[in-house]
Formats: C-alpha cells, structure tokens, sequence
C-alpha cells in the first residue's frame, strides 16, 4: 500500500529550488580571511624575523635603562625629584598632588609596579613623540600623505585594544618589549592626528609674514607654525599619555609587569582589593600625568620657565642678593 502511495503520479509539494540560497547567500560560500591573514603573518615572520629583532633593540634598551633608574632611586629622592619637576612644570598645587599621589602609591604597597608602569609609560611616549611629531609635521606639508596615512590612524583608533595584541605576539612574543611595541601602535594616533590639525590651523597671515621677513622653510615651521601650535601638540601628548596608561592593564595579558598586571591578577583572583590598588595606582599616575601635560600646553611665553617653580625661585633668590651686595658696596 506504501509503496503505491509513493510510486503514484500524484506530484508532491516541494519548497522552490534556490530559496534557502536567497534567503541566505553566506552558506554558498565563505571568504576564508582568517587562514589568509594566517599565512601572512606565517609568511612574514618566516623571512622578516630579523626585522622585527632589530625593532626590539631600541625599545629594550630604552625600556631597561629607564626602568633601571627609576627603580634605583630610593622612593623618598624620588619624591623629591618628581615634586622639583612637577613644580616647575605645573606650579605648586600640582606637586603638592603628584607628591601625595606617589605617596600614597607607596603606602599601599604598589610603588614598585608603579615604578615600572611610569618606566613603560614614559618609554612608549618617548617613542610616540619622536614618531608622532615627526610624521604629523610630514603630514601638515603634505596632502598627499595626509590622504595616506588617515585610512591608517582611522583604523588603528577604531580597532578594539585586544586585538593589538594578536598581531604583537605573533610577531615580537610576550614580555614588556612586546607590551610597549604594543602601547606604542595604540597610543599614537592621536599625536600625529593633533600635530598635523595644529601646524595646519596657524593662521596663514603669520606665514606669509615669516615667509616675507626672509625665513626659510624650516624656520618658519620652527619659529612661528610649531610654537603657535604647541598648546594643540600638547593635547595630543596628553591624549597620548592617557591613552599608554589605560593601555599598561591590557598589555598585562601578555605578561607585561606592573599595576595592570595587579588588576588583572585581582580580577582573576576575584581578589577586589588587590584589583583596587592597582587601579587606584593607575588613576592617580594619570591624573597627575595629565595635569602636567595640561600645564605644560597652556604655556605660550618662554619667560615663564624663568619665573616658575624651582629656577624661578633660585633666579629671584639670586637677585634679591645681588641687590642687597650692592647697597652693602653703595
């Protein structure tokens, strides 16, 4: 009976040929980008290895040496130090903050992480500085690199934090040099992106002024556009240096040491405490590295370095007694 219910000439209902394709088309095919991407980096790592061991030489020795110092002050002259330059750099209030900052740091037992989070810190902006000025002032005296390199910084700046560090690993492994390679890419962008908008928002009055009094190029790039743009260079050092310590507990992943490594360890742990303390380490690291940037960007006059802070004091103390010599003579 089956088999003549199947084998009759009654046509059975059957859904249309194709629709299930139309209806989603990515089950035709799939572009395999990820075992593309894969043989890249197999490819570049394979023949480009001594490449990327030449890049970790500068930024290990810089890194080491940097660290080293930081780490053989003893924390009470370091104090000191950074309080004198705090001072000059940003008035009193600012090293008062920076002095009691630091302290506290130490008083909860994280002054050594500190030491090397700051170490890593100052590291990565000293690189970002002499990649980011340079490339944003190459991008203010041309369009056609202007055109080049933003697709770049877009990308760079919209890419989440974790996946900077598939391709680090890949290529540089894990450590602290990998972790600041890695801070370095990320914080970056917005230093070349402010250089540039800064040098090309000096009013082009000023330039013909320059270029009609006789200066050169280079002079008038050094002499009038970088000084009238240095408050907007600041803001992106500033953004830059936010942008490296909210870095330092991403970078903790790849075993980089520090207060992200504490974070991370005290989220692992579902230690609070611990993950607290590293966390207040970086807020007030950063707090008072921004407060200085800050402070440093809102300074237009060079007289201001000889009447602020620790020189401003030596050079009035200075004065008031060669005043009083010369009465005494007179």
């Amino acid at each position: 009976m089956l088999n003549s219910l199947t084998n009759s000439s009654y046509p059975i209902a059957k859904s249309p040929v194709g629709l299930d394709v139309i209806l989603n088309p990515f089950e035709l095919y799939t572009i395999p980008l990820d075992s593309w991407i894969n043989a890249a980096v197999n490819f570049i790592v394979d023949n480009f290895r001594p490449l990327f061991q030449a890049i970790r030489i500068p930024i290990k020795l810089a890194l080491d040496s940097i660290e080293a110092i930081f780490q053989s002050i003893p924390p009470l002259i370091f104090l000191m130090i950074i309080g004198l330059i705090a001072w000059q750099l940003a008035g009193g209030k600012i090293a008062i903050y920076s002095i009691a900052a630091l302290t506290l740091i130490g008083f909860v037992g994280a002054w050594k992480e500190a030491m090397v989070t700051l170490s890593l810190v100052v590291t990565a902006v000293a690189f970002c500085v002499a990649i980011g000025i340079a490339l944003g002032i190459a991008c203010a005296r041309s369009d056609r690199l202007v055109g080049f390199v933003r697709p770049l910084l877009d990308i760079m700046q919209t890419i989440p934090i974790f996946v900077y560090l598939v391709p680090v690993v890949m290529l540089f492994g894990i450590g602290k040099v990998p972790g600041t390679i890695a801070t370095i890419v990320f914080a970056l962008p917005p230093l070349i992106r402010l250089t540039n908008l800064g040098i090309r928002q000096v009013s082009f009055e000023v330039v013909e002024a320059a270029i009609s009094f006789g200066s050169t190029p280079w002079q008038v790039l050094w002499e009038a556009q970088i000084p009238l743009a240095m408050p907007t260079i600041m803001t992106g050092l500033n953004q830059t240096i936010l942008f490296a310590l909210g870095m330092s507990v991403v970078t903790s992943m790849i075993a980089v040491p520090g207060l992200g490594l504490m974070v991370l360890q005290g989220v692992g742990r579902l230690d609070v405490g611990l993950a607290a303390v590293g966390g207040l380490g970086i807020v007030l690291l950063a707090i008072m590295l921004d407060r200085i940037t800050q402070a440093v960007g809102k300074v237009n006059s060079r007289d201001y370095w000889l009447q602020q802070g620790p020189i401003g004091f030596l050079l009035s103390r200075l004065r008031v007694t060669k005043s009083a010599r010369s009465q005494q003579t007179g």
